[in-house]
């Protein structure tokens, strides 16, 4: 094969990477998305065993996506130690392919146990792209494998793009769900808002009464909130039932 046919498969194999992890993300059994990006990456990164993404928020790093609990232990280790090629790769802004953990020297301790304790022999950290958590946390994309040398250039370049397409693919993702909660929160806040007008013009109270007239109904309706003020909304009546006639018929 020369290197044209070279170059080709390996730009099919990327946009093959690429459409998994959207198929992926718009299923609508989907699992989180950073589990994911850590799925996409097990699969398709060669040599790869498993995956995993890190993030520091509030100065902790914490496991929020794993393909499996060695992965997940192995995040622990870099965690309890405060070293490790993933914290550093999220703290220095850099990629680290530690090739012999057994030997390695600049995280001496944690290669020796993650060796010993998992059988993890090499790896390769990322950090993700700030534009998938936001400036007060960041991410780092973590590939493992149960062999020494297991990442040639080409895997680590494949990793390095799919850390790069995902920080855009969950950030969007994220930014539509964000979107969404917000629409359905103002939905919300406007059936609360028609319910307390309602209350208040058929009552004769304040805002703040016709409210707590709300809030007392659905406690002890046992309704949610917003679905007893779209009823209100609808009715212009507020259903109201004690809790002693709760208590009476049973419920």
């Amino acid at each position: 094969m020369d290197a044209r046919e070279c170059g080709d498969g390996r730009l099919r194999h990327v946009a093959d990477m690429f459409a998994d992890l959207g198929r992926q993300l718009k299923a609508p059994d989907a699992p989180a998305a950073f589990d994911v990006v850590a799925s996409v990456a097990a699969r398709q990164v060669n040599g790869a065993r498993a995956a995993s993404v890190t993030l520091l928020r509030q100065g902790r790093f914490e496991t929020v996506g794993s393909t499996d609990e060695r992965a997940t232990r192995a995040d622990l280790i870099q965690c309890e130690l405060g070293s490790g090629p993933c914290v550093d790769a999220i703290l220095e802004d850099s990629v680290f392919q530690p090739e012999d953990l057994r030997h390695e020297a600049r995280w001496p301790e944690y290669g020796a146990r993650v060796s010993a304790e998992l059988g993890w022999l090499s790896m390769i950290s990322y950090r993700l792209s700030s534009e998938i958590t936001g400036a007060d946390v960041l991410a780092g994309l973590n590939l493992y494998s149960d062999r020494a040398h297991a990442f040639d250039a080409s895997a680590v370049e494949v990793g390095l793009l799919l850390a790069t397409h995902a920080a855009a693919v969950v950030a969007a993702r994220t930014n539509q769900q964000r979107a969404e909660n917000l629409e359905k929160a103002l939905r919300t806040s406007r059936q609360i808002g028609i319910a307390i007008g309602v209350l208040m013009g058929a009552h004769k109270v304040t805002r703040e009464q016709a409210f707590d007239l709300l809030r007392i109904a659905s406690q002890n309706s046992n309704r949610k909130l917003h679905d007893l003020a779209v009823e209100v909304g609808e009715t212009g009546t507020l259903p109201y039932r004690s809790p002693q006639a709760n208590a009476g018929d049973g419920r």
